[in-house]
């Protein structure tokens, strides 16, 4: 089975889609001088281009995985998400608290998505 890559660097794909399902890698902002909010709303900027691109969107959510740098930012992280989630596709999601690679970096999500 063919497996298709989107925007391949040297160390990591962007996208990979095999068998019906697109895998993105973990999002996350360029402009790490935002709040965590536009973080947040940046990097599901970025989710939402990604799935496009690969033929998919945000109703087709399989699972969400959400890594943030410090959970006091929790509560400003779900406005952003609930804001931004498809009502009736709210997708199975796991958050955790976790050291990210950019100390700057306050948030990143990694998706996983069936094609439409």
């Amino acid at each position: 089975m063919e497996i298709k890559r989107l925007h391949v660097g040297k160390r990591l794909s962007e996208t990979a889609i095999h068998n019906g399902t697109v895998y993105l890698a973990g999002q996350i902002a360029e402009d790490t001088t935002q709040d965590i909010e536009g973080q947040t709303r940046e990097v599901l900027g970025h989710v939402d281009r990604l799935l496009q691109e690969a033929g998919s969107d945000k109703t087709c959510i399989l699972m969400c995985q959400i890594y943030i740098a410090d959970m006091a930012h929790f509560a400003g992280m779900n406005a952003v998400y609930d804001e931004w989630v498809a009502p009736g596709h709210t997708p199975p999601r796991a958050t955790v608290e976790a050291k990210l690679a950019n100390p700057a970096c306050l948030v990143e999500i990694v998706i996983t998505a069936a094609l439409r």
